[in-house]
C-alpha cells in the first residue's frame, strides 16, 4: 500500500499540465517570459546597418568636414583655457550629430523587437538583486547544464555562419579593397564605409534567420519550464478561492450580470410597482405560463431608480402603491409568484393597468 501511494504521489507531482492563467501571469509580473536575445540582436544590427546604407553619405560627409575643419583650424590654434573649453563645444555636438541617429535607431530597433515578443511588460521585480544569484553552486549548474550546451553549439553555429558570409563579401570585394591604396582619403573611406554596411546587412539578416528557431526554441524551453503538476493546480485552485479579493471580485461580478439579467426582464413587465422613492416590484402576468403574477425584477434605492427608469423607457406602467410595494419587496423574489394574501391588490393594480391599455388603444 505504501508503495502505491508513493507511486501516486509521484505522478501527482511531475509536472505534465500546462501553466495556468494565474501562473502565466505571475511570471510574466516577474519579468520571466519566452525571449531570444538573439532576435534583439538581430533587429538592432538590421536597422542600424540600413541606416548607414541609406544615410551613411550624409554622416560621412559630416565626418570628412569635422576632420577638415579640425586639421585646418584647431591645429593651428593656440590652446588656451577658453579656446579649449569651446574646440570641447564644437567637437562634442559635431560628433553627437553623428552618433545620436544611431543610438536612436539602435534604441527603438531594440524596443521595437522586444515588443513584438512580448508586448508591453513592466516588471520591476525582474531587476531586484537577489543574493540567490551569487551562489556560486548554483551558478556552476547553470554553467555545466544543457542549457550552457545548447547555447554554446548556437553560438559557434552562428559564428560559423557569420564567419563564411564575410569571407565571401570580403572574397567578392577583394579588388576594390586591394586598391585603397591608390585611392584619395574620401573615396577610401566611401569604399571601407559601403563595404562595413555591406557587411552589416548580410549578418543582420543572417542572425535574424538563425534567431527564428531559437526563438521558437525559447518558447518550448519557456513552456516547459512553467508546466505544473496536477498537485500544484490543485493548490493553486485553494489558494484563489481562499483570497478575499478573488472572492470580492467573483461575488461582484455575479451581482452585475444578476442586475444586468434583472433589468433585461423590465421591458417585459406588465407593471412596475412603486413606493415611489424607495422601493421598486416589476411583474409580469403570463397565463399560460403561471396562474399569478410573477415578480420580474425589484430593488431598493439605486437599483429602484433604474428599474423606474428601464421601465419609463420601454413605456412599462408605473403605479405608486407604497404598502403594496413594500410588502411584496420583503415577501417574494425575483422568480416567484405573488403571495396568495396579495392577490387582491396585484389584481386590482393589473385590472388598472389593463383600462389604461385599452385607453390608449
Amino acid at each position: 500500500m505504501s508503495m502505491i501511494r508513493l507511486n501516486l504521489q509521484f505522478f501527482a507531482e511531475e509536472k505534465t499540465e500546462k501553466a495556468t492563467p494565474k501562473k502565466r501571469m505571475d511570471q510574466r509580473k516577474k519579468g520571466q517570459v519566452a525571449k531570444s536575445t538573439d532576435v534583439n540582436t538581430a533587429i538592432i544590427l538590421l536597422l542600424v546597418f540600413l541606416f548607414l546604407w541609406l544615410f551613411g553619405g550624409m554622416l560621412g560627409q559630416t565626418l570628412i568636414n569635422l576632420l577638415k575643419h579640425t586639421f585646418q583650424t584647431y591645429l593651428l590654434m593656440d590652446i588656451t583655457g577658453s579656446s579649449f573649453g569651446s574646440i570641447f563645444y564644437e567637437l562634442t555636438m559635431e560628433s553627437a550629430m553623428v552618433l545620436l541617429p544611431i543610438m536612436l535607431i539602435a534604441l527603438i530597433a531594440g524596443v521595437a523587437a522586444s515588443y513584438i515578443q512580448v508586448g508591453f511588460l513592466f516588471a520591476p521585480e525582474a531587476v531586484k538583486m537577489k543574493l540567490s544569484k551569487l551562489d556560486p553552486i548554483q551558478g556552476a549548474k547553470r554553467i555545466f547544464s544543457v542549457r550552457a550546451l545548447v547555447e554554446f553549439l548556437k553560438s559557434m553555429l552562428k559564428i560559423s555562419f557569420v564567419g563564411v558570409v564575410v569571407f565571401v563579401i570580403i572574397w567578392t570585394s577583394l579588388e576594390d579593397i586591394m586598391l585603397l591604396s591608390q585611392k584619395s582619403v574620401a573615396d577610401g573611406f566611401y569604399v571601407v564605409a559601403q563595404l562595413t554596411a555591406t557587411l552589416g546587412v548580410a549578418v543582420a539578416i543572417l542572425l535574424l534567420i538563425l534567431s527564428v528557431p531559437d526563438y521558437l526554441y525559447q518558447r518550448y524551453d519557456h513552456e516547459k519550464q512553467m508546466r505544473m503538476s496536477k498537485k500544484d493546480i490543485k493548490d493553486e485552485h485553494k489558494n484563489m478561492e481562499g483570497d478575499p479579493k478573488i472572492k470580492s471580485k467573483r461575488k461582484q461580478k455575479q451581482m452585475e450580470m444578476a442586475m444586468q439579467r434583472m433589468m433585461q426582464e423590465v421591458p417585459k413587465a406588465d407593471v412596475v410597482i412603486t413606493n415611489p422613492t424607495h422601493f421598486a416590484i416589476a411583474l409580469r402576468y403570463d397565463e399560460t405560463k403561471s396562474d399569478a403574477p410573477v415578480v420580474v425584477a425589484k430593488g431598493v434605492d439605486f437599483v429602484a431608480q433604474k428599474i423606474k427608469g428601464v421601465a419609463a423607457k420601454h413605456d412599462v406602467v408605473t403605479v405608486e402603491n407604497k404598502p403594496l410595494a413594500r410588502a411584496l419587496y420583503q415577501q417574494a423574489d425575483i422568480g416567484d409568484q405573488v403571495p396568495e394574501e396579495l392577490f387582491k391588490a396585484v389584481a386590482e393594480v393589473l385590472a388598472y393597468v389593463y383600462r389604461l391599455k385599452n385607453k390608449k388603444a
